[in-house]
């Protein structure tokens, strides 16, 4: 199988990468981060540990990678962790602020 790359994030798959679109500009705040969709012309807040998830975001990581560096920052149970960080991950591709390339 080839590696494509959508939109529409494949969750179940582990190897399933995420990466931040190109096509966005990212302001940090403090510990907050603000992200400008170039494209939609729409800014969008991060709270710090969105920000943090963020960064991790600007290269292609899987689940597990962002949840271990996640655990790792801050005091979060592992299951706690992923279920936060798929939500956000939905919410980020809806947005289409973040595509996935999986098998």
């Amino acid at each position: 199988m080839t590696q494509r790359e959508t939109s529409a994030p494949q969750f179940n798959s582990p190897a399933a990468t995420f990466r931040a679109i190109k096509d966005q500009v990212t302001c940090e705040l403090s510990d907050e981060a603000v992200v400008l969709h170039l494209n939609d012309g729409i800014y969008y807040g991060l709270d710090p540990i969105g920000a943090s998830i963020w960064k991790l975001l600007q290269t292609p990581k899987t689940i597990p990678e962002i949840r271990d560096a996640i655990m790792k920052e801050y005091d979060v149970e592992a299951e706690r962790c992923e279920t936060d960080l798929r939500a956000l991950l939905k919410e980020l591709a809806d947005k289409k602020l973040v595509v996935v390339a999986g098998e």
